[in-house]
């Protein structure tokens, strides 16, 4: 069912994943769209998918939900990251002054959580990041590239068992193992830095495996891969990708799919 009266605000990051929710959004009948975007973040060409756009520097919340508020928005979700550069070149106005000065620890989790209460505040509910994106989100199975081997699949279980811990611990979400050894635990570097470091020590035969967090706030941190994954990986020798079922976005599926089968990559999702 489709409701071309029903507004979504869209909280823009880099990459592809705004424009995929824009084009998800409006096949399910959602008949306006307004973008938060952020200056050097934010493709551009995001403004031809939404009604409304409004450029804002990280930190401006204040801004952020006065156009929210001015389009008549209601729902909004977070799609598409921040890089860390921009986060530590943070220039808050004063909504965001106030609400960090009420966050006691500055990680991902209590930052957003503070933006989503602030958003609350205004009457502004933010959905989960996978609103509308149910067939990206791969089940249990074998996914796309080559069948994983007996010896592969060994290593997605150690692998899987290692990343959930880690995650727990709010270090990472993603670890790089071959032959039940870690060689590499992604951190504040991101997925595809650590792929680099672990598949250099993989010689060809490493394998990504990447997990959510328990009880993962779907709002605002969701896993994902998508075609610059998979081109890392092939390109530091990872050749088996394995995620979490029903909780990691394929995004660019498509294209996902297509690389997965020229560079003998397979993706693989498991459950605990």
């Amino acid at each position: 069912m489709t409701d071309s009266s029903k507004s979504l605000g869209l909280i823009a990051g880099n990459g592809i994943y705004p424009e995929t929710m824009a084009r998800a959004a409006r096949s399910a009948g959602v008949g306006k769209l307004a973008a938060a975007a952020f200056i050097d973040e934010t493709e551009p060409h995001l403004a031809d998918l939404v009604d409304a756009i409004e450029w804002m520097r990280v930190g401006q919340l204040g801004k952020m939900i006065k156009f929210f508020k001015r389009e008549g928005i209601t729902e909004a979700v977070m799609v598409g990251q921040i890089a860390p550069k921009n986060l530590f070149d943070l220039r808050p106005d004063l909504r965001t002054l106030k609400m960090l000065s009420k966050v006691k620890e500055r990680n991902a989790e209590s930052l957003f959580g503070a933006i989503a209460a602030e958003l609350e505040k205004d009457g502004i509910h933010l959905l989960p990041a996978t609103t509308y994106l149910d067939d990206l989100l791969p089940q249990v199975g074998h996914v796309c590239g080559p069948e994983l081997s007996d010896r592969q699949r060994d290593d997605a279980a150690f692998g899987f068992r290692i990343a959930k811990e880690v995650s727990r611990l709010d270090i990472g979400q993603t670890v790089v193992v071959k032959k039940g050894t870690v060689l590499a635990v992604e951190a504040f570097e991101g997925t595809n830095e650590a792929l680099k470091r672990g598949g250099a020590l993989g010689k060809g035969e490493a394998m990504m495996v990447k997990v959510s967090k328990p009880n993962q706030d779907l709002r605002f941190d969701v896993p994902v891969v998508g075609p610059s994954t998979i081109e890392t990986a092939a390109e530091a020798g990872v050749n088996a990708i394995i995620v979490e079922a029903g909780m990691t976005l394929l995004l660019g599926k498509d294209e996902v799919v297509r690389l997965c089968g020229e560079k003998s990559v397979s993706i693989f999702a498991k459950e605990e």
